[in-house]
C-alpha cells in the first residue's frame, strides 16, 4: 500500500491557497528557528512549532483557520526581530 499525502477529501481553490500559505508559514517558521544560536532554545522552539502546527491541523473554519496565520506570523516576525536584534 502506498502512502499518500493528498488529503482524503477534495480541496476548493480557496481552501488550497490556504492550505499552500500555511505549509509554507510552517517551513519559514523551521527555517528561521534553525538560525537560533542555543541549541536548548532552538530545540524548544521547534517542539513549539510543530506541536501548535499538529494541533491546529484538524481546523476547518476559515475565519479561526485565518487567526492563527494571523498569529504565527506575528510570533515569526517576533522571532526574526530578536534574530536580528542578537546579530547587531
Amino acid at each position: 500500500m502506498s502512502v499518500t499525502r493528498l488529503p482524503p477529501v477534495t480541496l476548493s481553490l480557496k481552501q488550497f491557497l490556504q492550505r499552500q500559505k500555511v505549509l509554507g508559514l510552517y517551513r519559514t517558521m523551521l527555517r528561521t528557528i534553525r538560525q537560533v544560536p542555543n541549541e536548548q532554545d532552538r530545540k524548544y522552539l521547534r517542539d513549539w512549532a510543530r506541536e501548535e502546527f499538529k494541533r491546529n491541523k484538524g481546523a476547518t473554519d476559515q475565519d479561526a483557520i485565518r487567526m492563527m496565520v494571523t498569529q504565527a506570523n506575528m510570533h515569526l516576525q517576533d522571532l526574526q526581530k530578536s534574530l536580528a536584534l542578537a546579530k547587531s
